[in-house]
């Protein structure tokens, strides 16, 4: 199946939509969600105003339903907003719709990249974004002052994508972030702390703009 002409909310171009997916939406993916909101709102002010979208969705997910207590407890350990979350099952229109999708495991990005939609170029775990990310020379993007945060995003995926087969994972474990569903707190904080670290140089890259300290 091609993929859809542009991509974002009704086609439009002037937006950048990232999905996160883990298994329940109830999470890892809402505390990557919320966490990534987080994360553009201390770079950018109004990511909204900027055109940059986060969602989540979970391939088993509980449509309708609140996200774990402890989640909710992590992102409030990084001051982040939980209110008004609500799980939802992952549909092809939300794969269609997204300009980045990242995964919490390998095998939620090959059930994404399965659904078809010319995903794998847009599908990656967000471990693996992050290594990939990393090698990506930022002077090589856009800058986003000048060309807007969406078209250094979009250009962030292209060179993610051109560099996966060069920049393996050193172990399949890796690219791992572990569900933590039942688990005690200290389990979700350690994971909580995981994407956290993850996601700092991905939203740097995104954005041009560090994380004021």
């Amino acid at each position: 199946m091609t993929a859809p002409e542009g991509r974002g909310i009704a086609g439009r171009h002037d937006t950048f939509r990232i999905l996160h997916v883990s298994t329940g939406n109830v999470c890892r993916s809402p505390i990557t969600e919320r966490l990534t909101r987080h994360a553009l709102v201390d770079r950018l002010g109004d990511p909204l105003s900027g055109g940059l979208i986060v969602e989540s969705a979970g391939t088993w997910g509980h449509e309708g339903a609140p996200m774990e207590a402890n989640a909710e407890v992590v992102l409030a350990d990084f001051g982040a907003d939980a209110t008004g979350f609500v799980g939802r099952e992952l549909l092809d229109e939300h794969v269609i719709r997204a300009d980045l999708v990242l995964t919490a495991t390998r095998d939620h990005r090959a059930q994404v990249i399965s659904m078809g939609h010319s995903a794998g170029l847009r599908t990656f775990t967000l471990k693996e974004f992050t290594r990939l990310v990393r090698a990506i020379d930022p002077a090589t993007l856009p800058d986003a002052r000048e060309e807007g945060v969406v078209e250094r995003a979009r250009a962030l995926v292209r060179a993610a994508a051109a560099l996966r087969g060069w920049l393996l994972a050193p172990t399949a474990e890796a690219d791992e972030v572990y569900d933590p569903y039942g688990a005690p707190i200290t389990f979700f904080r350690s994971i909580g702390d995981e994407i956290s670290q993850a996601l700092d140089p991905v939203m740097t890259a995104l954005t041009g703009v560090r994380a004021p300290h």
